[in-house]
């Protein structure tokens, strides 16, 4: 397992402070592979906090696997072991995009069982609190690399028509109009979440990290819910981009989504 697997937050907030500064320099590319930190007391400086802090954010990094620390060489950049292909999502042609993901790249189900669904999930599927579901929990690879892990609950009657065997080997898309079910929308919202120790080993990252969070509601042609999803993404290999166009006239000018209006929850 990647060492970042088991890695977690330093202790204390000022150090977290530093470990995550360093940590996007180095995810976003503004760290080079093989770049060479400055020293524990010019990063004190210029964090203001002090050697001890800075200390325990490279220890964690280290931990992480982004840096490599060597006595008397100083402590130089591993982006190169973390360097993975981004997944870049436009919201206009989002749709389509996840579903060719689904079958380009690889799932790990992790369980697999029917039950009851949360408050909110029976809620937003319009499902009755005795109505049973199937829950799935699956983590999606690039390239042998984790980067979304996915918990979806599907009506008990809908999921019936695929297999444990089924879902870890086909998009759920694919399954749900294998069975007959007509889609006809979704809704979604995009939000952030930090990552809880199971969804962060899953993901191998650090325990806290930030992650992109997307809640998405399917329904088909009678207006009923066939699917929830709740997914979480690596911000480090997946981003969402959102074409804007400048409208209006005069002092009204402004900028405004090229899909239309997105509402924000």
């Amino acid at each position: 397992m990647d060492a970042s697997a088991t890695a977690t937050l330093p202790e204390g907030a000022k150090a977290q402070r530093v470990y995550l500064s360093l940590r996007d320099q180095i995810t976003e590319g503004r760290l080079g592979d093989g770049e060479t930190l400055p020293g524990e007391q010019k990063l004190a400086a210029s964090f203001g906090v002090s050697r001890v802090t800075v200390r325990r954010a490279l220890d964690a990094l280290s931990q992480s696997g982004l840096i490599e620390r060597r006595a008397g060489s100083g402590t130089t950049v591993r982006r190169a072991a973390q360097d993975y292909r981004r997944a870049a999502m436009d919201f206009n042609t989002l749709m389509p995009q996840l579903v060719e993901m689904g079958q380009s790249t690889t799932a790990r189900l992790l369980s697999f069982a029917y039950g009851h669904a949360p408050d909110v999930v029976a809620t937003s599927m319009g499902l009755a609190k005795t109505d049973k579901v199937q829950i799935a929990v699956r983590v999606r690879l690039a390239e042998d690399v984790p980067f979304s892990h996915l918990t979806t609950y599907v009506p008990a009657h809908i999921a019936r028509n695929y297999s444990e065997n089924d879902l870890a080997t086909t998009p759920l898309f694919k399954l749900l109009e294998r069975g007959g079910v007509q889609i006809n929308k979704a809704h979604q919202s995009v939000s952030a979440m930090l990552a809880a120790p199971e969804v962060a080993e899953a993901l191998e990252v650090a325990v806290g990290s930030a992650l992109l969070s997307l809640k998405r509601v399917v329904q088909d042609v009678d207006g009923n819910g066939v699917e929830y999803l709740s997914a979480l993404y690596r911000p480090d290999m997946f981003r969402l981009e959102m074409p804007l166009t400048r409208v209006g006239e005069g002092s009204a000018r402004h900028w405004e989504p090229a899909i239309g209006q997105i509402g924000v929850t």
